[in-house]
């Protein structure tokens, strides 16, 4: 499953994915495999970018179009 919201979300950011895997404390090729979908994501580095990006895990994963986090 290719997570097509992280790599927007990055984008959007104007951030490498060096930059992002640096936030997250893990390596760059780390991050490229969450990216492109052939390595699952640890639901603690789901929590990192939801609460980096302010926004929920349900939107990371695209289970929901609600981009703001829910109060």
């Amino acid at each position: 499953m290719k997570f097509q919201r992280i790599q927007d979300l990055r984008v959007d950011s104007d951030l490498s994915q060096k930059q992002i895997s640096e936030i997250l404390h893990i390596s760059q090729r780390s991050y490229s495999h969450y990216e492109t979908g052939s390595r699952g994501i640890p639901i603690e580095m789901l929590i990192r970018l939801a609460d980096y990006y302010q926004t929920s895990i349900d939107y990371l994963v695209g289970r929901t179009n609600v981009k703001k986090k829910y109060k």
